[in-house]
């Protein structure tokens, strides 16, 4: 084996269900893996995480990942941390100490408040590529200034920092206590500016965020400092999103393929000409950064995904293995009668939308409430399936029609949900071998993207077909849903 082959890495993926180590080779071969659960709490329009239970869980499993790997742990040379991007937390920069929770991207508490900035949307879009949106981090952190008394103290002391959970994470865990910032989390707050790589002037003054309390803005690959795991001092050479990882999982992305990560939210990606300009329903981002080099894509969110299912199965006292094993069965089985107007965790692009509450509605006009859990299960999936198609559309509309969707994520496990994305959108969709696709492509980004990296095993590609009750749905179900606004 060569020396190249002997590298590996560690690569640390903050998820909104579980923490993962995975450690990957040089040529994509994973070596070891772990994970722990994390616990989420849901009030209402709050989301929320224990920031100490994510930093050990963090902790947690790269140690197992790492006692998995036995003697070779010697051949560990740098790690990556991927988390989900646009949770905030604000912490006291003397101790470390968290002086709020992990407040989620699925979080809209702060929607009120971001209401009174409507007039500045396009301008907020020209600026980030992003739309004004409570999901982002700016609301959050201007309700942590407004409402914490905490927050409120380490300021008046000067001891304030907050921003993207991924600073917060490279602080704790690193021994440096980096208070640094990446471009695709940064950019969640809709405080970055994408043009100049580096927080707008113009917005922090807009939105009365002290600038003294962000992050330094740097690329995504940096100086992070360095893990400290079990006597082992391990470079953090990576910090980014999660989505923006998983783009990566097969080597440098093509341009003709829409990538999706399908899991708590649906994510659907392209990438683009950083000067792509779109009318606003989408999102352009950066999702990588080096010294030479920078990424970016369009990019479109379906925030309710796997928290929809979970947000029925809870009704029905479902638990995540009965949803798991039975998911692909219920869809098939379903007979089309029920439609689900999906804006769990709000309604993502194009609509942009937060208030709308979700609901099941009859095709027959019916009584809802003797629907089943497996056909209400059976909607929300097909829902899913509507909310993408109507993105991917939108995205053809700015790039022309793609070549194929490439698929990974759980959600990606449902053969039938596959098979109705190809129908509904009329191109292929293909299922890639691949689980963990943040975690590979964080290893890919810390391999330098080496032109020998394995691209996407195909597990199984869904050609489409032509299913006339399915289109009927679909076009039941937009005329239900709230109109998009004129762009």
């Amino acid at each position: 084996m060569d020396a190249a082959a002997t590298n590996l890495y560690l690569c640390l993926d903050q998820g909104g269900h579980a923490s993962r180590a995975i450690v990957f080779d040089s040529y994509g071969q994973l070596h070891a893996q772990a994970f722990c659960n994390i616990d989420t709490r849901r009030d209402g329009d709050r989301v929320e995480h224990d920031p100490e239970q994510l930093v050990t869980s963090l902790r947690s499993a790269a140690l197992e990942a790492m006692a998995q790997l036995g003697s070779s742990v010697v051949y560990l040379v740098a790690a990556g941390l991927a988390t989900q991007r646009s949770s905030i937390m604000c912490w006291d920069r003397d101790s470390g100490v968290a002086l709020s929770p992990v407040i989620s991207w699925q979080d809209t508490r702060a929607a009120q408040w971001l209401e009174q900035f409507a007039d500045r949307q396009a301008r907020v879009h020209a600026i980030t590529g992003l739309v004004l949106s409570p999901h982002y981090g700016v609301s959050k952190l201007r309700w942590c200034l407004d409402n914490l008394s905490a927050v409120k103290d380490a300021r008046s002391r000067g001891t304030l920092v907050f921003g993207p959970l991924a600073s917060y994470l490279a602080f704790r865990l690193s021994g440096q206590s980096p208070l640094l910032a990446d471009p695709a989390n940064a950019s969640r707050t809709l405080l970055w500016d994408r043009h100049a790589r580096d927080w707008s002037a113009e917005l922090l003054q807009l939105f009365d965020i002290p600038p003294e309390c962000l992050p330094t803005s740097v690329a995504s690959k940096h100086d992070w400092g360095s893990l400290q795991l079990d006597g082992l001092s391990l470079p953090l050479d990576i910090v980014t999103g999660d989505q923006s990882a998983a783009l990566f999982a097969f080597g440098e992305p093509d341009s003709k393929t829409v990538y999706s990560n399908m899991g708590t939210g649906a994510f659907l990606q392209r990438t683009t000409d950083a000067t792509l300009v779109d009318s606003g329903r989408l999102l352009a981002s950066v999702v990588y950064q080096d010294e030479f080099s920078s990424t970016s894509v369009i990019e479109a969110t379906v925030n309710g995904a796997g928290s929809a299912l979970n947000h029925v199965a809870k009704e029905f006292a479902i638990d995540a293995a009965e949803l798991k094993g039975n998911s692909a069965a219920w869809l098939e089985a379903f007979s089309g009668s029920l439609l689900f107007l999906n804006t769990v965790s709000g309604l993502g692009s194009p609509w942009w939308r937060t208030d709308v509450q979700p609901r099941f509605v009859q095709m027959n006009g019916s009584d809802v409430s003797a629907a089943s859990a497996a056909d209400k299960i059976a909607a929300v999936l097909e829902s899913i399936v509507f909310l993408m198609a109507v993105n991917l559309t939108a995205m053809e509309t700015l790039q022309g029609k793609p070549e194929r969707l490439l698929v990974t994520g759980g959600l990606g496990g449902v053969d039938p949900l596959l098979q109705r994305l190809a129908n509904v959108s009329a191109m292929p969709v293909e299922r890639a071998h691949s689980s963990e696709a943040t975690a590979r492509g964080l290893a890919c980004l810390l391999a330098g993207v080496p032109d020998n990296w394995p691209d996407a095993k195909i597990e199984r590609a869904f050609q489409p077909k032509v299913d006339v009750d399915l289109m009927a749905r679909f076009e039941r179900w937009k005329q239900l849903m709230p109109p998009l606004a004129v762009s």
